[in-house]
């Protein structure tokens, strides 16, 4: 049972309205009274707003439901389909062209290009991985993945691997920073000369892309060097193993990599209490205040992980230079959908999470704006609000965080909104979205994942979907990527804010990743997300090779390539002469990866993980890739390619692979051979029982499963 105190009509979970009080009100300068008034009026005033949009989200299914349903025998009528859209306010005309109005942002959202790094709030250690990873050694990163086409060889340090691993940094190098008459291939010494950088006594073919060094001018300790916006490091060291035996004393080549990081509390996590939303929000705070640490075991050594300090260097004309020394913070709050039990209303309901959310992530906040040199050195406070459908939710976003920043004191606007096209209905009035909050956003990403389930769960009535590799061949997905680009360009998001895309999601193949992941930046995003903190030194090299500003220029030249008539087209399969063995590939591989991922949530709380494929292909899971797996199995139960017992038998065949992957966790419970645990039984209900899920969405399961074990533990 949860202990409560009332507040204002609002009855807090003691360990959550301890938290706040004691922790996370301690030097705002706010009084309890003040907080919780707050929260209590704006829940008092909102939530029935919020209850409402959800409703209308049913409503607006509902009648598509109904229209795929009545058509079902005929041919699709593309512009009657559209119209019909129109009428039920699904589609929205689109207005005059603005430019949105967002003011006071940090270089790293408005000018500076870069990978994005997304992590669980709640796991201490990988947030403070993230917020580090600012920075990152290129060689480790070359010699300690299959970066370089294979993976290190295995044991200690190998010479000719390592040699390679220099050789192709010299590349980069040369490539990024040409040396006018040598190589940095070549090159025996770099040396500072009347505020120029010299090696072996030439420059820069660009002089101007020396930022800075440390240590003596005649015989650096560092160099720092800056192109497209982002800076290198040239670390010398004769003591070290590395530089003791290179020509030019270099030791390492540092490259600044994370730019900015979102700290989830959203997709990430398995937050289904008040205990769990403390544990997030205690994780926000330590970061905000600048004093989060973690302890931990690594090879029998007990280590303590902290924030890194900004870095200091001499800038060419001998006056100091700071550069930020960790990754800008966004925190994602929940979308609109679910609520917690943490907070009750005056009528014992449990409240909206996100209004819980805003409140509080906010407060949080005030830390950051309080200190020097802290997260945001322009005043703001950044905040990524997910999974909202159309113009309207985004506008209730806004609202919500009007009335935050009225009872927390601060000047309007301080709260920006990163804004996930990550929804249909949001994709196809994605102009109007980003108008309803002109005066915030300060960042647009395309999320592939989720965008499929909902398309999906969308058009559940209009025939069964193709098979998911081919869903990604479909025409709609193109419209997608481009349509986010061009209009966050028209609206004049260039140099005020991010326009990102997606997750690499297989975190152990970089030479993949540095083969393809490059498309981002040519497309025009000026951030991508990334899985690891070395994933984002390796990709911070495309931002080198591509100058995304001048794309975006270019592209914004050409005029609008997508619109909302390709995206509407609905990737439902055309062709279906499928073997039985197609099927049952496909069938099982979505039941894999939704068991390998439900399990974990359920059983261990665990939001975000690498989670073996059905050929034990690491594959970073989370709710997004657990809601297209089971919204896909969910259409094709309903349309009759599979039926009730093809499922379960492959949950169960699956199940005992899972089993097996996991086998070498201490902390894991078999779902096999019995198959009626609790995590099994979640699997189960997002599958069965997907199609009736709210908008396809896997919360409502998951926490609800969640909560029942943690009840009978």
């Amino acid at each position: 049972m949860t202990d409560y105190t009332e507040k204002y009509g609002l009855k807090i979970s003691n360990v959550l309205c301890n938290f706040v009080q004691e922790k996370a009100l301690a030097g705002t300068g706010l009084s309890s009274d003040i907080f919780w008034k707050g929260l209590s009026d704006m829940v008092k005033d909102l939530a029935p707003v919020n209850r409402a949009l959800i409703e209308k989200r049913r409503e607006i299914q509902d009648k598509i439901d109904a229209w795929h349903v009545a058509h079902r025998n005929t041919p699709h009528d593309h512009e009657a389909y559209k119209a019909f859209l129109k009428d039920i306010g699904y589609l929205v005309e689109e207005g005059d062209a603005f430019e949105i109005e967002t003011s006071n942002i940090d270089p790293e959202i408005a000018s500076v290009p870069g990978p994005q790094l997304v992590v669980p709030i709640t796991n201490a250690r990988y947030a403070l991985n993230a917020a580090n990873a600012r920075w990152g050694s290129l060689y480790d990163c070359l010699y300690g993945t299959d970066a370089m086409g294979h993976q290190p060889p295995k044991g200690k340090y190998d010479k000719g691997h390592g040699a390679r691993v220099i050789a192709r940094a010299r590349v980069f190098l040369d490539s990024a920073f040409p040396i006018d008459g040598t190589s940095h291939a070549d090159a025996r010494r770099y040396h500072v000369q009347d505020g120029q950088l010299l090696i072996d006594d030439c420059p820069l073919s660009q002089p101007e892309k020396f930022a800075g060094y440390t240590g003596r001018a005649k015989a650096p300790d560092s160099i720092l060097l800056r192109n497209n916006g982002l800076h290198v490091a040239l670390i010398f060291d004769r003591a070290h193993p590395i530089g003791s035996r290179d020509q030019a004393l270099l030791a390492d080549v540092q490259i600044e990599s994370a730019i900015s990081a979102i700290m989830d509390c959203e997709d990430s996590v398995a937050c289904v209490d008040a205990e769990d939303k403390v544990q997030a929000y205690s994780n926000w705070l330590g970061l905000m205040k600048g004093d989060l640490e973690d302890s931990f075991e690594k090879a029998g050594v007990m280590q303590t992980r902290r924030l890194n300090p900004d870095r200091q260097f001499t800038a060419p004309d001998g006056s100091p230079l700071t550069i930020k020394g960790r990754a800008l913070l966004w925190v994602r709050n929940v979308g609109h959908l679910m609520t917690n039990p943490a907070i009750l209303d005056h009528g014992g309901n449990e409240i909206p999470e996100g209004l819980m959310d805003a409140a509080i992530t906010v407060l949080i906040a005030l830390h950051d704006l309080k200190r020097e040199g802290g997260n945001s050195v322009k005043g703001s406070i950044y905040v990524v609000k997910p999974k909202m459908h159309g113009p309207e939710e985004v506008g209730f976003a806004n609202e919500i965080f009007n009335r935050v920043e009225a009872f927390l004191g601060l000047p309007q606007y301080t709260v920006k909104i990163g804004l996930m096209d990550e929804e249909r209905r949001t994709s196809v009035n994605l102009k109007e979205c980003i108008r309803a909050a002109k005066h915030r956003v300060a960042f647009i990403n395309t999320g592939f994942l989720d965008r499929t389930g909902d398309e999906i769960h969308t058009s559940m009535e209009a025939g069964p979907f193709s098979r998911k590799d081919f869903i990604k061949r479909k025409a709609w997905i193109t419209a997608y990527e481009n349509q986010n680009v061009d209009i966050g360009l028209e609206c004049g998001l260039s140099g005020k804010a991010q326009i990102g895309k997606g997750m690499w999601a297989v975190p152990d193949m970089m030479a993949a990743m540095l083969e393809q992941k490059i498309e981002h930046p040519k497309a025009g995003a000026n951030c991508a997300w990334v899985p690891s903190p070395t994933a984002a030194t390796l990709h911070a090299l495309h931002y080198h090779a591509v100058d995304v500003f001048a794309v975006q220029s270019k592209l914004k030249a050409g005029g609008r390539r997508a619109y909302v008539d390709a995206i509407l087209e609905i990737p439902v399969a055309t062709y279906r002469k499928w073997s039985s063995e197609q099927i049952m590939r496909e069938v099982e591989n979505n039941a894999q990866g939704i068991l390998g991922y439900v399990v974990r949530w359920v059983d261990q709380g665990v939001g975000c993980s690498k989670v073996p494929d059905i050929n034990d292909v690491g594959l970073m899971e989370d709710r997004a890739t657990c809601r297209i797996s089971s919204q896909h199995l969910a259409n094709w139960l309903h349309h009759g390619v599979v039926d009730a017992q093809d499922v379960m038998s492959a949950l169960r065949k699956m199940a005992e692979v899972v089993d097996r992957q996991n086998a070498a966790d201490p902390t894991y419970s078999p779902m096999a051979p019995d198959f009626n645990g609790i995590a099994f039984l979640a699997a189960s209900d997002l599958v069965f029982k997907g199609r009736v899920q709210p908008s396809g969405y896997t919360e409502p399961v998951l926490h609800q499963r969640r909560l029942e074990l943690k009840a009978r533990a």
